[in-house]
């Protein structure tokens, strides 16, 4: 089981899935929905009802060559949806790596925060170390702006493995129990296609500290460099990544196509597990 709050979910055969609400102006995926709180709350309810096990809301981009957004602007994204979200019987996790904004979402209502930052700094250990909320751990190799420009490793799956691995050291050590965390490899974040293929590779391997791994590889542009697909026509790409990801033993998966994943993962799921989730 991963603790999510008050939430205790299972770790399954068929991944969870995560369905994304997107609140910056310049999403990566054209998915963007700031300062329309009735549609991104519409928008949140159509994933919950796709069947999304959990939802991630993010108000900071986060793209290859992003700026960082001011804390008071990010907060003012993200609250007013997440006000109308915890009202809702389904764990909300918010992407965000300010320890600021971490605090102020669990105060109104976030049962997990999923940090780009891998838990780094110790403001940001202290923000959620008290709570009961999960954590997602992700590996990131330098910082948006400039992650994409010269992304280098000698093993790439040995070095970000490590690097999760201290990380949840770290975590723990503040006394962040090991049954809210989640570690993502970070596809995309700092990674060449040759990098994230490597990793996803490795999935399967026994590096990942037995912890659960989330997976987030939709639309995103190594699909678009295996197809030749702009971000809008990457659906059958971002489901096949999505079924992959299970197959090599994903806990979560987050995506932006809620209902074909969970179908595609439906079928998956009958051949491969005989139907048996648990």
């Amino acid at each position: 089981m991963i603790q999510f709050g008050k939430y205790h979910l299972p770790r399954r055969g068929r991944p969870l899935v995560m369905g994304i609400v997107n609140l910056t102006p310049d999403s990566f995926s054209g998915d963007g929905l700031v300062g329309d709180v009735d549609r991104a709350v519409a928008h949140a309810r159509r994933q919950l009802e796709a069947g999304a096990d959990i939802l991630d809301i993010g108000a900071e981009s986060t793209r290859p060559g992003a700026a960082p957004t001011p804390e008071d602007e990010e907060l003012a994204r993200l609250l007013p949806v997440l006000d109308e979200l915890a009202a809702w019987d389904v764990p909300i996790s918010v992407d965000t790596c300010k320890p600021g904004v971490m605090r102020m979402a669990l105060e109104h209502g976030a049962s997990m925060i999923n940090d780009i930052a891998g838990m780094a700094s110790a403001e940001a250990l202290a923000a959620v170390a008290g709570s009961d909320c999960a954590v997602c751990v992700m590996h990131m190799q330098g910082q948006p702006r400039s992650m994409q420009q010269a992304p280098a490793y000698a093993d790439v799956v040995g070095e970000v493995a490590e690097w999760l691995r201290l990380a949840v050291e770290r975590c723990q050590a503040a006394g962040i129990a090991a049954d809210r965390l989640v570690v993502d490899p970070g596809f995309g974040f700092g990674k060449t296609l040759e990098h994230n293929l490597d990793l996803f590779r490795g999935l399967a391997s026994d590096v990942w500290g037995g912890l659960p791994l989330l997976v987030g590889v939709s639309r995103k542009s190594m699909l678009g460099q295996i197809t030749g697909r702009e971000v809008g026509g990457r659906l059958a790409a971002s489901v096949a990544a999505a079924v992959m990801a299970a197959q090599q033993g994903a806990a979560i998966v987050r995506v932006h196509d809620v209902a074909e994943t969970c179908d595609a993962l439906a079928v998956w799921s009958a051949i491969v597990l005989g139907g048996k989730d648990e």
